[in-house]
């Protein structure tokens, strides 16, 4: 293997990306909403959200492609906001991969290095360089309508890593991919970045497997603006509101009343462990962690759907008309749609959400 990419003259090895107060807005629209969020060197940030959550606009304002109305981009704690693209030194993967289909393999790689004027042997060197990162050495010769799709998105990998970027941006790069060939993808960006350790990945999906699999941390976007930033494990135990803990991962949000006699799901008292804010109006708790059985928060409720997942059934529970998931291990023989049946969680699986924080 050989040493991976450096990066170009115009960033440096310590390369991070902030973003300062951004807004962004199409014909009196705001379409991102003074996102503040810093990227650390070296990190891997997922922007995770729904389709027009501003996560895409984010990314092409670091980019260069989008101009923000107010506030600053900052690569490296360099404001390149009035920058233009091809003067950032970041490098972008977008989904459709945006192969030149005339081209081969090795040109495509080389077309970014050619346009910053790298000399032509030292071009070679890249070339081969980036395409042994992707495994695609020998496909060089190929046009792109010779590759499958997984193929395609290697090259354009290479292409973007060619320019040797301080900052990776990746557009939902798997998003064309069928479910296979995604799993091994997933596999070659987490080797990627073991790698190249220097390189800043700013990774936009609305995948949460994705985001779970790849990121450091992950930043949830929605309607515009930043609802939680956090690891994927604080976000996925300890999440901030309701619209986070159900997109990052499935879950069971059941309405509560907390007074001076505890917490109540109806009149149902539930235990939980921590600190009570009285302004708590949810409890939030993961499909896994919920047993089938008696035990400690006993729910009774009818099965209204249940799905065989090889490993796992997983049981939708209809509760004083609240939907429950439970995810529990194969059933020999699993309950049938009406049965009634027992649902139960532990305390220290039980994450409540306080009123207001939805609304940011």
């Amino acid at each position: 293997m050989t040493d991976g990419p450096r990066p170009t003259d115009s960033t440096r090895p310590t390369d991070g990306i902030r973003f300062d107060s951004v807004t962004v807005a199409y014909d009196g629209t705001v379409v991102l909403d003074s996102l503040d969020l810093t990227v650390e060197p070296g990190e891997v940030m997922a922007l995770l959200g729904p389709s027009g959550s501003g996560k895409t606009t984010a990314l092409r304002a670091v980019a260069g492609f989008v101009r923000p109305v107010s506030g600053r981009v900052f690569l490296g704690g360099r404001d390149v906001t009035d920058l233009p693209p091809y003067r950032r030194g970041v490098g972008m993967v977008v989904q459709q991969y945006a192969l030149f289909p005339h081209l081969r393999v090795e040109d495509n790689v080389a077309f970014g290095l050619k346009a910053h004027k790298v000399p032509r042997g030292e071009i070679r060197t890249r070339v081969a360089e980036a395409l042994e990162m992707v495994g695609m050495e020998a496909y060089a010769r190929r046009h792109p309508r010779e590759l499958s799709g997984g193929q395609q998105q290697r090259v354009a990998i290479a292409r973007a890593l060619a320019i040797r970027p301080g900052v990776l941006l990746l557009d939902e790069p798997l998003s064309a991919l069928d479910a296979r060939l995604r799993s091994g993808m997933l596999a070659e960006l987490a080797r990627l970045h073991r790698e190249l350790p220097e390189v800043s990945i700013l990774y936009v999906t609305h995948d949460q497997v994705e985001a779970l699999t790849l990121a450091d941390r992950i930043a949830v976007m929605n309607k515009a603006r930043l609802r939680a930033c956090g690891t994927p494990r604080e976000l996925y135990r300890a999440p901030a509101d309701e619209f986070t803990a159900s997109f990052v991962g499935g879950a069971n949000l059941l309405p509560v009343t907390v007074g001076e006699q505890g917490v109540f799901f109806g009149d149902r008292a539930l235990q939980v462990s921590g600190a009570v804010q009285r302004s708590a109006t949810t409890v939030c708790v993961r499909p896994h962690l919920v047993g089938l059985g008696a035990g400690p928060n006993q729910l009774a409720g009818v099965v209204r759907e249940i799905q065989w997942r090889g490993a796992t059934h997983r049981l939708h529970v209809d509760v004083d008309g609240h939907r429950v998931m439970a995810d529990v291990p194969e059933l020999k023989a699993p309950p049938a749609h009406g049965d009634a049946v027992t649902l139960h969680f532990a305390p220290e699986d039980a994450t409540l959400l306080a009123a207001g924080v939805t609304d940011v």
